[in-house]
């Protein structure tokens, strides 16, 4: 078992140090999630309501109503809110969270741009990242094995925000069904 702990530490070590050199290392702060069980959306709907200033979406599929409220909630207290989903997936002939969240003025931009845009990743504030293999839909919590980890750092939260951006500039802006 401690050589287990050693292996995740480790990995969270070079999660948070990452590209960057020994000189200019990175701190942060992971936490974990693990579904079915271990209640991830909850986790993401408190980042989602502690939001103060923005948050960037970029996922595959996006069906979990839970978040789409919590992002509705933040978008009335003034957080900014941009979602970057997969065209393909969701581009299809279902009302999804997606036409929900477009609806109510959260900006939903379409990448058609790679056979598939497969991320699973929230920036909040521009300091905390939401990642892992953890879908925001209603089966990666209720029926999947699936992981979460929240890592706040600035650094990391800068490098995703910048790989957001690139997936914007070649998608399209989608007003809902």
């Amino acid at each position: 078992m401690k050589r287990l702990i050693g292996v995740i530490l480790l990995t969270i070590f070079v999660a948070c140090s990452g590209i960057y050199a020994a000189d200019n290392p990175v701190t942060c702060s992971v936490y974990t999630c693990f579904s079915p069980e271990g209640k991830c959306e909850d986790m993401i709907v408190k980042e989602i309501n502690d939001a103060q200033s923005d948050i960037y979406i970029m996922a595959y599929g996006f069906t979990a109503k839970e978040i789409a409220s919590a992002l509705l909630k933040a978008k009335k207290r003034g957080v900014h809110i941009e979602v970057l989903l997969d065209r393909k997936f969701n581009h299809n002939d279902k009302y999804s969270a997606a036409d929900f969240t477009a609806h109510m003025g959260i900006p939903i931009y379409l990448d058609g741009e790679h056979k598939i845009m497969h991320n699973k990743v929230m920036i909040v504030d521009r300091k905390t990242i939401i990642t892992g293999s953890y879908n925001f839909t209603k089966s990666a919590n209720n029926d999947n094995a699936e992981n979460l980890l929240i890592m706040r750092s600035k650094e990391l939260a800068d490098d995703y925000f910048k790989n957001y951006q690139q997936h914007k500039a070649h998608s399209e802006l989608y007003g809902g069904r």
